[in-house]
């Protein structure tokens, strides 16, 4: 048995409380690294897990930003825009602005502008009028009178593309509304008239919608005596069936252009900051 020298014998007990103590101390620095460890790795898990979820508020607040802004359409035509013998709650134009509200478009704006008796020729007369409403889309119908009066299908067709071009040279989508008559002035005359709204729709690079009056034209039940205009639930299979299909597409499309404009207005504002911070410094040095 290895001996030890008296006073080592008398500090052992001491040396021994001595590394325990150490010991100790080292598990306690090990735990509290641990711990900071796991609470930086935490906080760091919480920072990337915040700036994920960042674009997609941002992308949120964009598409709301969108919405919530200005958006004017321009109803153009004659008594079947106008809404001959209906309330003017009642008519599309009306009935349209209150779907896109409801749809989340705030500030939408339809402006009726259809003309009783209206022609072709006489709305060509008054498009400097309407385009100074300056409307982002413009729904165009228009050629029944022009028809029920028998004028040439050439003329209508020669006025048709004038208004279109007109509206598009001052910056407005237009999505032209397609028309048919009935067979009084000869089934030769009826097609023609028939076929000038695709054409343009297709040479000008339209939307179209194929018939204005789909599923309510010649229903007695959704048109009033003169079975000619509709009533207001015939104005409404229109709203809802024949124009918004057609519509929301290009309202996405203008939705797209507003985000693109508004995105470059907050890289050019924040260029001129970054510039502006540039000449300062400069300045100061």
């Amino acid at each position: 048995m290895m001996k030890f020298p008296s006073r080592f014998a008398q500090r052992l007990p001491a040396i021994a409380m001595l590394a325990a103590v150490m010991a100790i101390s080292g598990c306690q620095k090990e735990a509290e690294t641990t711990l900071a460890d796991d609470t930086q790795s935490t906080s760091t898990e919480a920072t990337n897990s915040q700036a994920s979820t960042a674009p997609v508020a941002t992308e949120a607040s964009t598409d709301q930003q969108v919405k919530s802004s200005s958006l004017t359409i321009l109803a153009l035509g004659d008594s079947l825009t106008e809404g001959l013998g209906v309330d003017k709650d009642d008519n599309y134009p009306a009935q349209l602005e209150d779907r896109l509200q409801e749809m989340g478009y705030a500030n939408a704006k339809v402006i009726n502008s259809g003309l009783s008796g209206e022609t072709s020729t006489g709305l060509v007369n008054r498009l400097d009028w309407v385009s100074q409403t300056k409307p982002d889309i413009t729904i165009l119908t228009i050629g029944a009178n022009d028809a029920i009066r028998g004028i040439d299908v050439a003329t209508i067709e020669a006025n048709i593309r004038t208004a279109v071009k007109h509206l598009q040279d001052n910056g407005s989508i237009v999505i032209l509304g397609g028309m048919s008559i009935y067979d009084n002035l000869g089934s030769e005359y009826v097609a023609a008239f028939s076929d000038i709204y695709p054409r343009i729709a297709k040479d000008m690079n339209l939307t179209l919608i194929p018939f204005f009056l789909e599923g309510v034209g010649g229903d007695r039940e959704l048109n009033q005596a003169d079975a000619i205009h509709p009533t207001k639930e015939g104005y409404e299979i229109i709203v809802n069936d024949n124009i918004l299909p057609i519509l929301e597409p290009k309202l996405n499309e203008l939705e797209e252009l507003k985000e693109l404009k508004t995105a470059g207005t907050d890289n050019t504002a924040a260029t001129a900051q970054d510039n502006a911070t540039k000449n300062k410094t400069n300045e100061t040095i």
